[in-house]
């Protein structure tokens, strides 16, 4: 049975596909766009791009999962005469007026979204099959099934968090004795009224009010706390408690009056010290609403989902202060994973839990894009201005990195979710920390946390602190860890000024050609790290196609770029 799930938020549009319990594909809207963040109505690109990777059509397509966010009003049965408005806005300018599931669902009373969906016009104007199943999936529960179903646990505190989805900011769920009990952030809630508790939110509040762009740059955030001091911590955290229930609540009577109070502490303060603050303050009261509810619970597992688990600081807390034996966080954390969970929300729905945890395995990684391995050399090759350079790719490229020149992998599928993992990634030495600033300079960004390491797995242990407890989770980026002393100084170039690095552990078996570059930079240098950073500009999503490959070569933006066949350099 071949499962099309769809994302259709103002940010994150995303298609993902199964085949029964097969991840195949998954591709985020931007990567097709090359609009960072792209999203709103239905994205169609993604679509047959998730259907066309796996060698399918829209007519194959059995059931379709959809996300309860934005969709053209035409779909919303209630609207009458609007629909056919909406059809001439449409064929005028190009656009759909677009209303929010959750906000029709309150105003109505209800909490089916089949009830108000015309799922008939829906498969009748994507062309998919008139007897096809559309279906809607809870924005937490997709979240924290797309964390559990990748693990093998038997007991676990699945938590969410992010800006707000299906009207709550958090969920907490337990696993334990083969029952999946949810203690808060179901579907009760959606015909709550509204509250503003979001600590995600706040965060992108004060990434706005620094000049960044909120949704987009909290990461940067992130990074420069480390320079500052939590001067703010105290009028911050007046305004947000943590119950006996682990239930992060906030005094804030609207999204509105939070930014305002975020805007005018900001305006009053050092970047730095705000960074500190609003990254304090998130540990702190998150801290103590996981850790809460794991000695309650007395689960040994934490799995972790949503845009606030982006945060890999708070990521590290969780695993090291809560003494679990592991923590896992799903690498699409953010809105994109939730096309991930909506199937396996839908699996678990028609199978029953017990059968579903029996089809659980974890991941080793999250290739699931486009393979263009048979098409990037022709493009290379064939451009006059590119040469082709003499030898074996990895022997080349591990000298030309142990000279100090920038490297781009190309490599097979493309990653899914916002971690470059190997298969479109920038390759640097790690001996020099000049390379963030100039590296940064050529891709016009900013940035105030270093380049993360990648390093194989028989020498993770030995430059940082890792632990069963964070291994897996290493695995995709998605956790700091400390470095340790005696490497500090060998690779500046991957360590924060707080001793930690974001490290991606690798084995052969998921990348070949990244890990034997690796392993041969390491003979001819003694270094068991690279560099790894995402392969695109500032504002730009990771590279897709060959030809962007190829333009980012042309524009400068690296030295060489290696493939499976060869290395080549612009002339």
């Amino acid at each position: 049975m071949k499962i099309l799930s769809l994302h259709t938020g103002y940010h994150d549009g995303t298609a993902a596909l199964f085949d029964d319990y097969r991840f195949l594909s998954a591709i985020q809207l931007e990567r097709l766009s090359r609009i960072k963040g792209d999203g709103g109505g239905i994205p169609e690109p993604c679509i047959d791009e998730a259907l066309g990777i796996a060698g399918f059509k829209r007519t194959d397509v059995d059931v379709v999962v959809l996300s309860r966010a934005s969709f053209p009003v035409r779909y919303f049965k209630h609207f009458g005469a609007l629909k056919k408005i909406d059809h001439r806005v449409k064929r005028a300018f190009g656009k759909e007026k677009l209303k929010d599931m959750c906000s029709e669902l309150r105003k109505s009373g209800e909490t089916r979204a089949e009830k108000l969906f015309d799922s008939k016009a829906f498969l009748s104007d994507y062309g998919f099959r008139d007897d096809a199943k559309v279906v809607f999936s809870n924005h937490h529960f997709a979240h924290a099934l797309s964390a559990l179903f990748f693990t093998d646990w038997d007991d676990a505190l699945l938590y969410t968090a992010d800006g707000c989805g299906d009207n709550v900011h958090y969920s907490h769920r337990i696993l334990k004795n083969g029952e999946l009990t949810c203690l808060f952030g179901g579907d009760e809630y959606l015909l709550k009224e509204r509250r503003v508790d979001s600590l995600g939110l706040a965060y992108g509040y004060a990434t706005q009010a620094l000049g960044y762009r909120m949704n987009r740059h909290e990461g940067k955030l992130t990074g420069l706390a480390a320079y500052g001091k939590p001067t703010l911590l105290e009028a911050l955290g007046s305004h947000f408690t943590v119950d006996e229930a682990g239930i992060i609540s906030s005094d804030f009577p609207s999204d509105a009056a939070m930014r305002e109070e975020i805007e005018r502490l900001a305006a009053e303060s050092e970047p730095a010290d705000v960074a500190a603050s609003i990254q304090q303050l998130l540990e702190d009261r998150v801290f103590e609403s996981v850790n809460r509810l794991v000695q309650k619970h007395g689960v040994k597992r934490l799995g972790l989902a949503g845009g606030v688990f982006a945060n890999v600081r708070l990521n590290r807390l969780l695993c090291e202060g809560t003494g679990v034996e592991e923590v896992f966080i799903f690498p699409g954390m953010g809105d994109e994973g939730i096309t991930v969970g909506g199937i396996l929300e839908y699996l678990m729905d028609r199978d029953g839990l017990e059968s579903w945890l029996g089809h659980r395995s974890r991941i080793d990684n999250v290739y699931l894009g486009r393979d263009h391995n048979d098409h990037v050399d022709t493009v290379l090759e064939g451009h006059q201005w590119v040469k082709k350079l003499d030898g074996n790719p990895v022997d080349v490229t591990a000298e030309l990195l142990a000279k100090g020149h920038v490297v781009a992998i190309y490599e097979g599928r493309m990653e899914f979710g916002p971690r470059a993992l190997g298969a479109r990634s920038i390759l640097a030495s790690p001996v020099d920390n000049g390379i963030n600033d100039s590296l940064n300079k050529r891709l016009q960004r900013t940035e105030f946390m270093p380049f993360a390491p990648y390093v194989l797995a028989e020498d993770a242990e030995e430059v940082f602190e890792i632990t069963d407890a964070n291994r897996y989770a290493a695995r995709f980026m998605t956790i700091t860890t400390a470095v340790k002393e005696q490497w500090r100084k060998k690779i500046p170039a991957v360590v924060h000024i707080d001793g930690t690095a974001r490290p991606q552990i690798v084995t052969r078996d998921d990348n070949a050609l990244y890990a034997d570059i690796l392993r041969a930079f390491k003979e001819k240098t003694g270094l068991p790290v690279l560099v790894n950073t995402s392969f695109n500009a500032h504002e730009e999503p990771i590279i897709n196609t060959p030809e962007e490959c190829l333009r980012a070569l042309i524009d400068d933006r690296v030295d060489f770029i290696v493939t499976r066949r060869g290395v080549y350099q612009s002339k």
